[in-house]
């Protein structure tokens, strides 16, 4: 059991790493050694778990699902390891600075910290949100929420759940123009664009088999997801919005869901903290109640 479990905390490293090469400084061996134990695992799985190259190494699909099962149950491990008390004489206390996207502030972070207070009031919360893609180590952020799969090798990413991407309207404004026949369609259409505050342009919608579609002259332009969703609701236009937003209103009937067939893949919603060694008590509070708040959001299936 002991060669499979480092087999495994072999795979976590190197999926964390942009290089066998990084992943073997990190482990203290050799990038042969970890070529030989990613090769074990693939041969057990019978899939491959990297696409290699001569400059990097990059995890398959395959690989990504295997590592979202893996990761918790090695720290599950290592909880259970940990000697009875260690790391429990002080009481939980200290400041958890914590960032996530706008759209999540009231419906899983708020929540999830009210319960860290309740159980934990040592605790001091920082709370930052922000739709800007920031440096979470260069700003000292200890738990995080993301959209989309991490790379990053300084950082422990669990997947909470995911989110897919329904386009809605109201049902008046459906009354008013119909029911878009295609994407195309689309373009004659009252729509939304949210803007990316990165870039000051319009996010791109999202579809199936990879395409996009960018508003060329969208009714309503915003930078706050709820505003659009406001716009929306208001029977102002059609928008893209996470299902997490829209799939209360959907159930109540407030908005209709339109071109399904058309969607793309779900994406995954990921709690994040960056991997400095042993994880505080007061970081190890917040980033569980945050995974759980984030897996409970609403969700269309």
């Amino acid at each position: 059991m002991n060669k499979e479990l480092e087999l495994l905390r072999v795979f976590r490293v190197t999926a964390e790493s942009s290089s066998f090469r990084e992943a073997a400084v990190r482990l203290g061996t050799s990038p042969q050694g970890i070529t030989r134990a990613i090769q074990r695992l693939e041969a057990h799985y019978g899939e491959v778990l990297f696409h290699r190259s001569t400059r990097q190494v990059r995890i398959t699909a395959f690989g990504e699902g295997l590592l979202e099962q893996v990761r918790p149950a090695l720290e599950r491990f290592e909880d259970l390891w940990r000697p009875p008390g260690a790391g429990r004489q002080a009481a939980v206390s200290g400041t958890v600075r914590v960032t996530a996207p706008h759209s999540l502030g009231t419906r899983a972070v708020l929540p999830a910290l009210e319960r860290v207070a309740a159980r934990h009031p040592g605790i001091a919360l920082d709370v930052r949100l922000s739709d800007r893609v920031s440096n979470a180590v260069d700003e000292g952020i200890d738990v995080g929420i993301r959209v989309g799969f991490m790379r990053d090798s300084r950082f422990v990413a669990r997947k909470a759940t995911e989110m897919r991407l329904p386009v809605v309207a109201a049902p008046r404004l459906l009354k008013k123009v119909g029911l878009p026949d295609g994407i195309d369609a689309l373009a004659g259409l009252p729509v939304t664009a949210a803007v990316d505050i990165n870039t000051g342009r319009p996010w791109p919608w999202h579809f199936k088999a990879g395409r996009q579609w960018t508003p060329a002259s969208p009714a309503f332009v915003a930078d706050n997801a709820d505003m659009e969703m406001g716009a929306v609701l208001a029977g102002l236009a059609f928008a893209q919005l996470a299902d997490y937003m829209a799939a209360p209103h959907i159930a109540s009937g407030k908005l209709v869901r339109v071109l399904q067939e058309q969607e793309p893949p779900a994406w995954g919603l990921y709690v994040y903290r960056p991997q400095r060694g042993p994880v505080p008590a007061r970081v190890r509070a917040v980033f569980d109640e945050l995974l759980a708040a984030v897996g409970s959001l609403p969700a269309l299936r």
